[in-house]
């Protein structure tokens, strides 16, 4: 992960840490911007008992994009703000037309993943978002956001098609699987939106590593994921949307709205089989065009109804950071976390009130 140049830093030491997901009250020391073993001889001293959580994560946002396209580099900046605010210090970004590198270089900003541009065919996804190719120049495709990016790719599984009024995929599965095995000789994993029930069942064959949404997966589909160890990050708060999205195609496209309505019905049951059946689930909320920045919250008590608190805050903090190769709050890890007074997995709502957000070591 990218490394910013960062401000000097204080030293803490925590006498009464319960360092999530452990249970137990222990020493915590930071110097340096890093988590270390102590004792630190000019540490400011944090008696007080509390908990700490591994700083946040949104698996699915989109820093950069508005609902027209790129935004610009103060919007930007803005966006990230606004998931720092509620304890988010690692995203990965699901896609986005304007080139955010320079975010790597802000130590007051969250650490980014870039997956650079969403991958489609033309006219088969929102405008001004996607870089537009047909199959037999997706895996070349592939290959240059593999490069160009932090080691994801995002590809568009499907969208409605005007010629058949419903959803449909948007790749052969045989050119689906060349470009994932691209991806995959270029070091990055790759991940796909998909709503409907086709382009996810392939894509999964295919070995994609994640499924972004996943409302059309089968019981099939789930099994291959859990055993393949692909990962699925549903963003719950964005498919609760789909009414809306419905609504909008039904007097053109029919069968599209009477879908997206189907799918929306057993979107928790869905997901939910995913949950018991061990499938990876991650928080992403879709942050960037119809949903507001900051919202990683709303997203872990929504998946917290599908499985449980301690489920839904690994699915955002612990779990999803070592999914993403990022440090949690050991020894040698940079100090990225958030405090609380009281014990978040008893009441989700302690995640609205915390008492310290640490970022690089900094306390903000």
């Amino acid at each position: 992960m990218s490394n910013a140049s960062q401000e000097p830093t204080e030293s803490y030491h925590f006498t009464q840490a319960v360092v999530l997901p452990g249970t137990e009250p222990q020493d915590l020391w930071v110097a340096d911007g890093l988590i270390v073993e102590g004792p630190v001889s000019d540490a400011v001293t944090i008696s007080d008992p509390c908990w700490v959580m591994p700083g946040l994560v949104d698996a699915h946002c989109h820093i950069g994009l508005g609902p027209d396209g790129a935004v610009d580099r103060d919007t930007a900046t803005a966006q990230a703000q606004a998931d720092l605010d509620v304890g988010v210090m690692l995203i990965r970004d699901a896609g986005s037309p304007a080139d955010t590198r320079w975010v790597h270089d802000q130590s007051e900003l969250p650490r980014l993943l870039r997956s650079g541009q969403h991958i489609a065919r033309a006219k088969r996804y929102l405008r001004n978002l996607a870089v537009e190719v047909e199959p037999a120049d997706l895996v070349e495709q592939v290959r240059h956001e593999a490069r160009s990016g932090d080691g994801w790719v995002k590809l568009v599984g499907d969208w409605i098609d005007r010629s058949v009024g419903d959803l449909a995929r948007l790749w052969p599965a045989d050119v689906a699987e060349q470009a994932i095995d691209a991806a995959h000789e270029e070091g990055a994993r790759v991940t796909a939106h998909c709503f409907g029930e086709e382009s996810v069942a392939e894509l999964v064959n295919a070995g994609i590593d994640c499924i972004e949404h996943g409302t059309g997966l089968s019981d099939d589909a789930i099994t291959a994921m859990a055993q393949r160890g692909t990962a699925l990050v549903p963003t719950m708060i964005n498919l609760d949307n789909f009414p809306d999205y419905a609504a909008a195609g039904a007097s053109k496209f029919p069968r599209y709205s009477a879908h997206m309505l189907d799918l929306h019905a057993r979107r928790h049951r869905t997901i939910g089989t995913a949950i018991e059946a061990g499938v990876q689930v991650y928080s992403g909320t879709d942050a960037g065009t119809v949903v507001a920045h900051g919202r990683v919250i709303d997203e872990i008590d929504a998946l917290a109804k599908l499985g449980g608190s301690e489920f839904a805050l690994g699915a955002a903090s612990w779990r999803a950071r070592k999914w993403l190769g990022a440090g949690v709050v050991t020894p040698g890890a940079s100090a990225d976390f958030v405090v609380y007074s009281d014990d978040p997995r008893r009441d989700l709502s302690t995640l609205r009130r915390p008492t310290l957000r640490v970022l690089r070591g900094r306390a903000l």
